[in-house]
């Protein structure tokens, strides 16, 4: 089935899609960014959003507490047209902007990690107020340029410290790091980052570590939360186009990112 085809299906989404309602009535908002032409070395997160999408027939409206929350209603605005990166820039930007215009929550589904630029950039168009950002990865991404792409997936903190509404590095927090570049070196060493790597999540645990980031992100109305795969450890996902050992465990993930949620 075709994404314009998928996207229709009330059935996806664990029967929650509600397609063809005004975004005005969604409780969540969904788009993909089928795009990897900015990754440096293994490819294939392009088939991420159809991916996710066709495992949603298969599950049920309940969160792992077994809570059902059946009434959600999510609209799936589809992929953008990411045949080349400066296109599906102008589309991501726009999409983000409408939802944040909109005061909804949403999800966006990449590809590689380049795909969040023009996310951040969304973001930072529709508010009038500062952002934070946490950053889950196995690696910084502020490098100002990498293999010669400014818009690299190894750039896209650096591109978001660029934005009007991102007051500088104190509002980005970098969770489970675990690998720096060479083009990145200089800007880490000279700069003061909020950051645990891996490691220290591993010895600090996750309640530990959620507190140091709600601690330090609270000031922030907004956050944007962005989660490269390969934070977490190739045993848990293999296919990511950088693994990188010795990440995170899917259980210390969910932990975080459910009190990152409930706290912030």
């Amino acid at each position: 089935m075709e994404t314009k085809e998928l996207i229709k299906d009330p059935a996806l989404w664990a029967g929650l899609n509600k397609p063809g309602i005004d975004i005005k009535e969604a409780d969540v908002v969904i788009f993909g960014l089928p795009y990897d032409g900015a990754a440096s070395f293994r490819t294939g997160a392009k088939e991420a959003p159809r991916a996710l999408r066709e495992i949603t027939y298969s599950i049920s409206p309940t969160t792992e507490d077994l809570e059902i929350f059946s009434d959600l209603k999510v609209l799936d605005l589809g992929d953008c047209n990411c045949q080349d990166q400066e296109t599906f820039f102008k589309e991501a930007e726009e999409m983000a902007y409408k939802c944040v215009s909109h005061n909804k929550f949403f999800i966006m589904i990449g590809g590689d990690h380049s795909t969040t630029i023009p996310v951040h950039k969304g973001v930072d168009k529709a508010l009038k107020e500062d952002f934070g950002i946490i950053h889950i990865d196995a690696h910084l991404d502020l490098c100002d340029s990498l293999d010669g792409n400014k818009y690299s997936h190894g750039s896209t903190q650096r591109r978001a410290l660029e934005l009007s509404n991102v007051k500088g590095i104190e509002s980005i927090y970098f969770l489970g790091i675990r690998s720096i570049e060479r083009e990145e070196i200089d800007f880490y060493q000279k700069n003061p980052l909020n950051i645990l790597t891996a490691k220290q999540i591993r010895a600090l645990g996750y309640i530990e570590v959620a507190n140091r980031v709600i601690d330090k992100m609270k000031t922030h109305k907004n956050i944007y939360i962005t989660v490269d795969i390969d934070g977490l450890d190739p045993a848990y996902a293999a296919g990511t186009g950088t693994p990188q050992f010795g990440g995170m465990d899917a259980r210390e993930l969910l932990n975080i990112l459910e009190k990152l949620f409930k706290e912030l």
